[in-house]
């Protein structure tokens, strides 16, 4: 914008300075300013249990739930990374938009492995996200790191070491994951975004920070230097919401988390090969849970080895999974699932060495797998909510954006009724 005068500058400056030293997140517009309407920005602290609200160096997000709506929110079933962040933008468990875990076989792909650098759509296109959604209706996106928000949805690659896609859709503004790019770096891009004129300004943003999962993996939830990359990512909040109030731009903040982590050591180790053949099986993933596919011939053999009764973990058939993990359906998913006791490990190998750290992937409904939520802004009110489950995110950011409501979801937005000004 240009001013033309002095006294304009010195006028614009006063308000600014104002923006930035108040408490709230939506100053009040003045007549020099322009009259912003709220931006809805999903923030997510990968592995932020919230309990860590309550180790004193939280003072951002603390004010925050505060102020706005919080409560325990229980992530879905596998509690990992991918499964989750999708479901959180999809409204949809695992089972259903098919990221059944961080590590996934296809048998239409045999010789291919999903991990989590993978971007070919073939492996998300059973849902769409809310970005793609906001996308259609005519609301403009932009996410600085989500899962998935790289990937061309609807397009096919022609071979899938391509790194070129034929056709698909992405957020108007996305940025590829990349951990050497900070969190000052990220907020920063959210900002600049938000400078542009209000034709192609994002009304939908996204913001991902690693930082707390990477270190609770390392060292462990209890650990000082978890809680230290706690206060970090808290620091890092408050430069949010600093920079929005100095844009004079209101904003309805989704803070969440995607699971919670877990003390883990060397002294709760189950391994697989103590409890069934190690060349019986094809052993997709482990740690929290196994799992894995019998070898020809060998099924009878590796299902009655698995499927009696073990101490500290306890394997099913994957149609027999539990109906309360929602998780087996999905052809993803491999034949045998085995889910350790939250804190112990089911592993490959004996370790090298004693270690300490975290983990995640249990019972979601386990104490130590709850989710953070926090949402603060002029949609809400103070509210401290029940437990909910993360597939209602997605419906709470379709009525934040005026999307019409889904009826084949999930979740629903339900939880939220008594926290949304209406």
């Amino acid at each position: 914008m240009r001013w033309t005068s002095k006294l304009v500058a010195a006028a614009l400056a006063a308000f600014l300075q104002a923006c930035a030293t108040g408490p709230a997140i939506a100053p009040q517009p003045s007549a020099l300013a322009e009259a912003r309407a709220p931006v809805t920005i999903l923030v997510s602290i990968d592995g932020f249990r919230p309990d860590y609200l309550e180790r004193g160096v939280t003072p951002n997000l603390s004010r925050l739930a505060a102020e706005g709506a919080s409560g325990p929110m229980w992530p879905s079933f596998p509690s990992k990374t991918f499964p989750n962040h999708w479901t959180l933008v999809t409204g949809l468990r695992p089972d259903r938009h098919g990221l059944v875990a961080n590590k996934m076989k296809d048998a239409s792909r045999p010789d291919e492995t999903f991990t989590m650098s993978n971007d070919d759509p073939f492996w998300w296109g059973a849902a769409s996200p809310i970005w793609l959604d906001a996308e259609h209706a005519g609301i403009r996106t932009g996410t600085q790191f989500w899962p998935g928000s790289n990937v061309a949805l609807g397009g096919r690659k022609a071979k899938p070491s391509d790194w070129e896609v034929e056709g698909g859709e992405r957020p108007s503004d996305w940025q590829q994951f990349n951990q050497a790019i900070t969190p000052e770096q990220r907020i920063n891009g959210i900002l600049d975004w938000l400078r542009r004129p209000a034709a192609i300004r994002p009304r939908l943003l996204t913001l991902y920070f690693d930082a707390v999962d990477s270190v609770g993996h390392d060292f462990g939830p209890a650990d000082a230097r978890t809680i230290a990359a706690v206060a970090t990512a808290d620091k890092e909040i408050g430069h949010l919401v600093a920079g929005l109030a100095e844009l004079g731009q209101p904003a309805n903040l989704v803070i969440v988390s995607d699971h919670g982590m877990a003390a883990t050591s060397s002294e709760r180790v189950i391994l697989i090969g103590d409890v069934v053949a190690r060349d019986s099986i094809d052993l997709l993933e482990y740690g929290p849970y196994a799992a894995l596919t019998p070898l020809p011939g060998k099924e009878a053999a590796v299902e009655t080895a698995l499927l009696r009764p073990h101490p500290h973990m306890q394997c099913w058939r994957k149609r027999e999974i539990p109906a309360r993990f929602h998780y087996g359906r999905n052809p993803r998913v491999p034949p045998i699932l085995c889910l350790a006791e939250t804190g112990w490990l089911i592993n490959d190998k004996p370790a090298s060495k004693p270690f300490t750290g975290g983990n995640h992937g249990y019972d979601n409904q386990s104490p130590d797998m709850a989710a953070l939520f926090i949402a603060h802004g002029p949609a809400f009110r103070p509210t401290r909510l029940g437990p909910f489950e993360a597939t209602d995110v997605y419906p709470l950011l379709r009525t934040l954006l005026k999307l019409p409501a889904r009826s084949d979801l999930d979740g629903s937005d339900a939880p939220f009724a008594g926290a949304l000004v209406r």
